[in-house]
């Protein structure tokens, strides 16, 4: 891979992302789930620095590019509403009265 970090920190969209790491993928996929497929990227790329800060940036890059395989892949077999990675589908309601709290009171 002759990529390198400098050119990494310069992409911007997730189409870049691919073209860079010579991945294929479904244009579909990416345009249904591009905030998602880059939100658990960018999760696993915290977690690689965390746990391997001493990486070469060959081996940093490799380990990204594996990253954002996985993360498409997810897209592949599972939809947003199922992976929760935003807040927004964590959080209760809460000017919702459910059916089975009513009569619990």
């Amino acid at each position: 891979m002759a990529n390198s970090l400098t050119e990494f920190n310069k992409l911007t969209d997730a189409e870049q992302y691919f073209q860079f790491f010579e991945l294929p993928y479904d244009p579909q996929v990416v345009n249904v789930n591009r905030l998602h497929i880059l939100k658990q990227f960018a999760n696993a790329m915290g977690e690689i620095d965390a746990s391997f800060p001493s990486l070469t940036e060959a081996d940093r890059l490799a380990k990204y590019q594996e990253a954002l395989a996985q993360a498409y892949n997810v897209f592949l077999t599972s939809s947003a509403v199922q992976t929760k990675l935003f807040k927004v589908f964590n959080e209760k309601p809460q000017n919702v009265v459910l059916l089975s709290e009513i009569g619990q009171a």
